[in-house]
């Protein structure tokens, strides 16, 4: 197996283990953002539960603050940042690459990705409207020089709606130059955070109670609360950019985050603590009674660093909206990959590794984000809709840890235990956000439903297509070896091309489709040099980059089997162009001297690629759901980037051939030739005579 040279491809994979101030820095840009501002809205939305700040008691302070700090370091600290993390695939995390690692060990594992991954995905198109929201709600009210700039909900709509259309607008132009700025101004925005908290926890040291996990246990159970075990579903807003920490550790490295993590923690921590702080000392405050937007965060700021306070927590929120958004193009991408999505357009805008801007994906979160602001109309409201997808997502990627650990020999007892432990949890953080289903957590539902049913259909139809199709629509290539090799030297036909290369789904070393081998004989004799029928295989590591070659023991028959990484650019064109030199260096296959060329001294020919595009035929024999699910597979085939675009063949010599899909079992498909049956002619003439008759009739 050779290398393909990693030159051909933008994908590089740098070295990650170095730690150092400006790789903290970049971390802190990358990771942090979504879970970075949820004291913008945590605190709020458990207060909001309650009844309002006037209906809280010391002890559901407390409570809460308990909660929220060990939910915290329960899910984020030692689940993700001190078990998941350990679970890399070359560095890369996520629960696509989380699967990569196991799937061979249960057909079934690929539902448990596919259901995290589209629920995921459905988290994303949320948190960039709610953080947005959130921080400009914050400037309601606010005077600037005597005079307030925002005093409606409308005017926080119009400014959200225009930033977050600002935010994917840029996306097409890669976020290379503004993203230096991401990392100094998390830094910035953490610190304010510790700051900010840590003036009231001095206040009042008797607020580290809720380090005590006493305090999160009784609260659950106490009539001071009066959301009961439910107020898990506000609790759990704390920790909801967990999952994106190991989605991005491919990123930063894993050694950033663990030196990064403990300052993030320590200043989120303090910022909570004082929050509560600031509700104590206000809770008997009856004209806060009447504000039914009070956000402790903003309100606990001085006035004098109120301003700062909120155009920082603005900016912090378009980071984290910008690391959603750069999170969702790298696990659409990897779904691609792996054949859980149809092919979408993706476009690299940078050399910046996993820099990546895929137009479609963008769009439709545009909308969806646009949608959820004027659906919505209050972040309040969106807090409801919040949540309740990536608790289903934490707990499949719990299913795949236990897989994971099950395959590295840690004893199944053991493992059941710790994904028991966790699961459990998740559980009951999922059933308590189920409450706010009906207040807006459908609109979350929905949108994953939707991502998961686009899944199955291209998951499910592709299994069908190659279940029903390949063992009877499949022929030998050695078989047709001599007509190949007549075909190439007959001198009556003009030269089709000098290099012809058939994509190909083949994992066997001598069987293709049918339909390629008819498309270069019968449908239109293609004499060429060489004939070479290419597969793309995607490998479990993300960056792998090699290929393998079977000649047949001649020098224009090459099969090339391709093996790349999950995150690896596809570029067959550029590919191909690195195997025929590689093919010419050693001999395997003669020069093609070009004598009409702009190249001196060329030695490599023309190429032409050949792509079967498969069409249903009315002759399938399926049942109806199974011919359902293939009809909607063949029209996201249709309206999804077409092969030649994907393959980077957009710019060369591509003949796509239309062929009827005709999907039988094997036994079927004898049987249906079977039917025809020969008769005397005699047995036909009363037919005729009647419709003789007929025709005289009419």
């Amino acid at each position: 197996m050779k290398e393909i040279n990693s030159k051909t491809t933008s994908n590089r994979h740098p070295n990650l283990n170095k730690v150092s101030i400006a790789t903290i820095l970049i971390t802190l840009g990358v990771v942090y953002g979504d879970i970075g501002t949820s004291p913008l809205y945590v605190m709020k939305a458990i207060l909001n539960d309650n009844g309002g700040i006037t209906q809280v008691s010391s002890d559901f302070v407390i409570g809460a603050l308990s909660l929220v700090f060990w939910t915290v370091m329960i899910m984020t600290t030692f689940k993700y940042v001190l078990i998941a993390l350990k679970a890399d695939n070359k560095g890369e995390g996520g629960i696509f690459s989380l699967y990569t690692l196991v799937r061979k060990r249960h057909w079934w594992l690929i539902i448990i990705a596919m259901i995290g991954g589209a629920t995921l995905l459905a988290d994303g198109t949320l948190t960039p409207a709610v953080t947005v929201t959130t921080a400009i709600e914050g400037l309601k009210g606010v005077k600037f020089f005597n005079h307030s700039l925002i005093t409606k909900q409308n005017q926080v709509i119009i400014i959200t709606v225009v930033i977050l259309s600002i935010l994917f607008f840029i996306q097409k132009f890669g976020t290379n130059s503004i993203g230096r700025l991401f990392g100094p101004v998390m830094a910035i925005w953490f610190t304010f955070l510790g700051l900010s908290g840590l003036a009231y926890v001095v206040q009042d040291f008797t607020i580290f109670r809720a380090l005590n996990p006493y305090y999160a246990i009784r609260i659950l159970f106490s009539a001071e609360n009066h959301s009961g075990i439910f107020i898990l579903g506000s609790v759990f807003l704390a920790t909801t950019g967990a999952e994106a920490l190991y989605s991005d550790m491919g990123h930063v490295g894993a050694k950033n985050i663990y030196a990064s993590w403990p300052y993030v923690c320590i200043c989120l921590v303090l910022n909570y603590l004082g929050q509560g702080v600031w509700i104590l000392n206000n809770r008997t405050n009856s004209a806060l009674a009447k504000n039914l937007e009070l956000n402790p965060f903003y309100n606990m700021l001085p006035k004098n660093l109120l301003i700062f306070g909120i155009l920082i927590s603005t900016l912090a929120a378009i980071i984290a909206s910008q690391a959603l958004i750069s999170g969702s193009y790298t696990l659409v991408s990897e779904a691609i990959k792996l054949r859980i999505l149809p092919r979408l357009k993706i476009i690299y805008p940078s050399d910046i590794k996993g820099q990546l801007y895929l137009p479609s994906v963008n769009n439709l979160m545009w909308i969806i984000c646009l949608i959820i602001v004027f659906y919505f109309q209050t972040s309040s409201h969106m807090e409801a809709a919040y949540g309740l997808a990536i608790t289903i997502t934490m707990l499949m990627t719990t299913l795949l840890l236990y897989q994971y650990m099950c395959s590295k020999k840690i004893k199944p007892i053991f493992a059941a235990e710790i994904a028991g432990f966790f699961g459990s949890i998740e559980t009951i953080f999922f059933l308590s956000s189920l409450v706010k289903f009906t207040h807006g957590g459908y609109v979350t539902a929905i949108i994953a439903i939707s991502i998961l049913a686009i899944m199955f259909i291209w998951t499910y139809g592709g299994q069908i297509k190659s279940r029903e199709n390949y063992q009877a629509n499949s022929v030998s290539i050695l078989s047709f070896k001599e007509q190949l090799q007549e075909l190439s030297q007959d001198d009556s036909l003009p030269y089709f091309t000098t290099n012809l290369i058939a994509l190909c789904k083949s994992h066997a070393p001598t069987k293709i489709k049918r339909d390629i081998m008819y498309s270069i004989l019968d449908k239109r004799p293609k004499r060429a040099q060489v004939y070479w029928f290419v597969t793309v295989n995607v490998t479990d590591e993300p960056y792998t980059q090699k290929y393998t070659v079977e000649t047949y023991d001649t020098n224009y028959l090459v099969n090339v089997q391709f093996y790349l990484g999950f995150r690896i650019d596809q570029k067959i064109n550029v590919f191909m162009r690195q195997v025929v030199k590689d093919l010419m260096q050693d001999g395997t296959i003669a020069r093609q001297p070009q004598k009409y060329t702009i190249i001196p001294d060329r030695q490599v020919g023309d190429f032409s690629f050949l792509i079967i595009k498969d069409e249903l035929s009315p002759e399938t024999e399926l049942p109806e759901f199974e011919k359902f699910i293939i009809r909607l597979r063949l029209t996201l085939e249709r309206i999804t980037i077409a092969p030649d675009r994907w393959y980077g063949l957009e710019y060369a010599d591509t003949v796509i051939e239309p062929v009827p899909l005709m999907l039988h079992s094997v036994k079927k498909r004898y049987a249906m030739y079977n039917r025809l049956k020969r008769v005397p002619i005699e047995e036909t003439r009363k037919f005729h005579v009647e419709q003789e008759i007929n025709d005289d009739d009419n």
